[in-house]
């Protein structure tokens, strides 16, 4: 078998390279990998370096952490697993040992190892990966490999939406129609609300967000959007806001648009800081972050596979693994037309 790896030469350059095929540790799986996502933190990556860098200069940076492909690999422990098993992975490895981790809580461990980023910067965009069977998830039949690899975003809006505790009846705006926007508004239909309201300031986004599922979208330029919510929603506001836009402005209309007792979700990642007036939201909101995920690929797979949750409709650009510097390049200089785009490691 022959392996290769893209990796960052420096920002803004991609290069594919020789590597030389893992071997799988006894608790490890080898995978052919067949599918990768490109994520923001990617093209963050891409563009100006890793969001921490490594302290030695001289450290390979791999991108990618959205993936999916077949086992052709056994540690000598595995048990779950046969060779040609179809499989995608959660990207973050835990110390497995500390408070956070023994609470449940293991998408927060200080320690974990998570692809592309500290400590081993070690990206999806290779031929052959080797992964932990206990953070491999075996793909059901009608799940094609695309879905399986777009798990992992899918995976952070269910945990939004659970954390959230979305139920029927709840009234709510997500702002931000980009993909984690659009997975967060298709977690919150499988959980069974209605009254869902997007805002985005990008049509070509709306006009998805109302296919799946949206119950009225609003763009933010050309709408007030507060004024705009509360008419459809009612004057209380909303149950649940979630920010996904990761922008100091959608984040300063949080306030703005919850109800009293109601929940401000922060999923996306806001630079700098965001004055807050607690005055406006002082009578029992809650402010909550939230952060990957945890437990949740099971549900999410689940989901996706009785057809509740389209991954596919959000996937506009798909790219060969040999084209991935123009992959790279288009994330960057096409933001506005592209909402997904995966790479294709298969000739």
């Amino acid at each position: 078998m022959d392996n290769t790896k893209a990796i960052l030469v420096v920002p803004g350059t991609m290069e594919i390279k020789p590597a030389r095929v893992p071997m799988p540790n006894e608790d490890e799986v080898l995978i052919k990998v067949e599918y990768v996502g490109i994520c923001g933190s990617d093209v963050h990556g891409f563009e100006s370096g890793p969001f921490i860098p490594p302290s030695d200069p001289n450290q390979e940076i791999g991108l990618g952490h959205e993936c999916s492909g077949t086992v052709v690999g056994l540690g000598a422990k595995v048990k779950k697993f046969k060779i040609g098993d179809r499989v995608n992975i959660e990207p973050g490895v835990p110390c497995g040992k500390c408070r956070f981790c023994l609470e449940g809580k293991y998408n927060i461990c200080p320690d974990v190892d998570f692809m592309a980023t500290q400590p081993n910067y070690r990206g999806a965009l290779t031929n052959y990966l080797t992964h932990p069977e206990s953070f491999t998830y075996k793909l059901p039949d009608n799940m094609s490999m695309m879905e399986g690899a777009l798990v992992e975003p899918a995976a952070v809006g269910m945990h939004a939406a659970a954390k959230a505790e979305v139920t029927p009846g709840k009234k709510i705006v997500i702002l931000g129609a980009g993909c984690i926007g659009l997975m967060t508004l298709q977690a919150c239909k499988t959980m069974g609300a209605t009254e869902i309201v997007v805002v985005d300031v990008l049509e070509k986004r709306l006009e998805l967000a109302k296919k799946l599922g949206a119950m009225e979208v609003i763009n933010g330029i050309e709408e007030d959007t507060v004024a705009r919510c509360k008419e459809v929603l009612g004057s209380l506001g909303a149950d649940i806001v979630f920010e996904t836009a990761g922008s100091q402005v959608t984040a300063r209309q949080t306030p703005l648009l919850v109800m009293r007792g109601g929940k401000i979700m922060i999923v996306g990642t806001i630079p700098g800081e965001t004055p807050i007036d607690f005055l406006k939201i002082n009578r029992e909101v809650v402010i909550q972050t939230v952060f990957r995920y945890a437990n949740d690929y099971p549900t999410t797979i689940q989901a996706i596979s009785k057809g509740g949750f389209d991954v596919k409709s959000m996937v506009t650009h798909i790219y060969n693994y040999k084209d991935v510097q123009k992959a790279f390049e288009e994330s960057v200089n096409c933001k506005k037309d592209i909402i997904k785009s995966v790479i294709k490691m298969k000739k």
